[in-house]
């Protein structure tokens, strides 16, 4: 059986960037171990299941993946789990992911043995693509140094922070993922002009933002050989 390790964030991940692949994954028959930085249950944006912010039906598949998905349930603290036990590794984004799945050694030890190796696959969406800015390889360099991604724009970014760099909640946004992926030598190219954005490079996919979560997810199939 193919098995998938969803790496999410206890200081809100984005709701339809975790459920979109998630969900499309368990239906192709994927077994799925969800695993966060303390073992604790995932904790999602409430922006991302506000139905006035995203819409009411996203907004119900999200809280509904949150609240009843078995395996959002039973996480796992992310210090505990091998990527080499997984066929594939996804790192859903949302703002929270700069507080503690980014900075979390384990968190980039498995981005690293993953998008680093031969047999398996990383998805790393939105925001959750700052990780590829502090993962470095076995020799030091930046493991995301001359390869192409996409991720969260600063152009959006504009739109949700204030002048002094504050989020909605109050809390100061640490950096913003495109100037990081940038200066570790990434590739960036969030395509702006079109609907979805999801770059292949290896085994190492990354995805814009919400928007582009069901492409990546169908992506990610794709890779696996289950499309």
């Amino acid at each position: 059986m193919t098995t998938a390790l969803f790496v999410v964030s206890e200081e809100g991940y984005w709701g339809e960037e975790c459920a979109e692949p998630l969900t499309t994954l368990e239906a192709s028959g994927v077994d799925v171990t969800v695993a966060t930085p303390s073992g604790g249950k995932p904790v999602v944006d409430e922006r991302s299941v506000d139905p006035d912010n995203v819409g009411e039906d996203a907004a119900a598949f999200a809280m509904g993946v949150h609240k009843d998905n078995e395996a959002m349930n039973s996480s796992v603290p992310i210090a505990t789990v091998e990527a080499d036990d997984y066929d594939t590794v996804v790192f859903p984004g949302g703002h929270g992911t700069e507080w503690d799945v980014n900075q979390d050694r384990d968190a980039r030890r498995l981005l690293r043995d993953t998008a680093n190796g031969t047999d398996g696959t990383a998805l790393v969406v939105c925001h959750a693509v700052g990780i590829l800015a502090f993962t470095r390889t076995a020799d030091g360099a930046f493991l995301v140094d001359g390869r192409n991604v996409t991720g969260f724009p600063n152009e959006w970014e504009e739109g949700i922070v204030d002048e002094h760099d504050r989020m909605p909640d109050g809390r100061k946004l640490p950096y913003w993922v495109e100037d990081e992926v940038k200066a570790a030598g990434g590739n960036w190219d969030a395509e702006l002009d079109a609907d979805t954005s999801v770059t292949v490079d290896g085994n190492l996919i990354t995805a814009r933002g919400p928007g582009s979560s069901e492409a990546a997810g169908e992506t990610l199939l794709a890779e696996l050989g289950l499309d």
